[in-house]
């Protein structure tokens, strides 16, 4: 009859009399178990990382070679910058600044809006009216008195110009420039007497001619004698429009290029310079047109 009798019960040694293997510690195998799984689980990682790397570098090369993945065809493109602007900035001196010397005539721009305000009234005065008080005459068309509103006096009208607050002295062409002196000699009353014509750049303003054909023009807004070289901006230059003055019978002469900028004696030296609401500034700008002392 076959044994039938249970197995010993590992867990009851010392009913069976069988020890239990105290060589190594309870669990152990399941550790070593875990420990082969988190080993396994990294491996499988890393080479999921290594792969995905490779594919990603194959893809960027691919993009490289191919021109239609370059950027602009599926992305932003590349920055483009304008080329700069040549346009020049305009400098203060008339003479290096192309926008001053076309400046359209009678134009006044922001800087001096304020100024413009202060300043005399910009209607033109008659030349009839500003010379008649000098004792000129007003029945001969080549007279000044017969020019009418518009400005403009004969091509045979020659006149000097004398100082308000230094009526003894009148505007001379001495080494070149105008400058504000006592006439005395035949060659100072020559080198004081100009020809009073139309504007070269606006006919109803004046221009001033010399006896050996020059004109007065302003150049770096200091007055002188210069020939005409026949420029827009020389026509600009020796135009000057009257303006009515504070003295009865004056006029101010206002450059037709630079609004609100006035002919005045500083220094005895005729020069261009801004206006200014003051006495002083006032007396220096005003000037009577006279007879020609020639």
């Amino acid at each position: 009859m076959p044994d039938s009798s249970p197995p010993p019960s590992p867990n009851s040694p010392w009913e069976n009399g069988w020890t239990p293997d105290s060589s190594r510690a309870p669990g152990t195998r399941r550790l070593y178990l875990a420990g082969a799984l988190a080993v396994a689980t990294i491996a499988v990682c890393v080479t999921a990382i290594v792969v995905t790397d490779k594919q990603t570098d194959d893809t960027s090369r691919t993009k490289r070679a191919d021109p239609s993945a370059l950027p602009g065809a599926d992305g932003p493109g590349l920055l483009s910058f304008a080329s700069p602007s040549k346009q020049g900035t305009p400098t203060a001196d008339e003479h290096t600044s192309n926008s001053a010397s076309t400046k359209a005539p009678g134009t006044t721009t922001s800087a001096t809006a304020a100024e413009q305000s202060k300043k005399p009234s910009a209607k033109a005065p008659s030349p009839s009216k500003s010379t008649s008080s000098q004792g000129s005459s007003s029945g001969s068309s080549g007279s000044s008195g017969s020019s009418g509103s518009s400005g403009s006096s004969s091509s045979t009208t020659w006149k000097s110009v004398r100082s308000v607050n230094y009526p003894d002295r009148y505007w001379q062409v001495s080494g070149g420039l105008v400058k504000l002196n006592p006439v005395s000699s035949t060659a100072g009353r020559r080198a004081a007497t100009f020809k009073l014509v139309k504007g070269l750049a606006k006919s109803s303003c004046y221009s001033f001619a010399t006896a050996d054909g020059t004109y007065l023009r302003h150049r770096n807004f200091i007055l002188r004698a210069e020939r005409n070289d026949g420029s827009a901006l020389f026509k600009q230059d020796a135009t000057f429009c009257p303006r009515p003055s504070s003295t009865s019978g004056a006029v101010m002469l206002e450059s037709v290029n630079y609004p609100g900028r006035f002919l005045r004696h500083q220094n005895f030296q005729l020069k261009l310079d801004r206006y200014q609401d003051s006495g002083q500034y006032r007396s220096d700008s005003a000037f009577r047109l006279v007879a020609g002392l020639n």
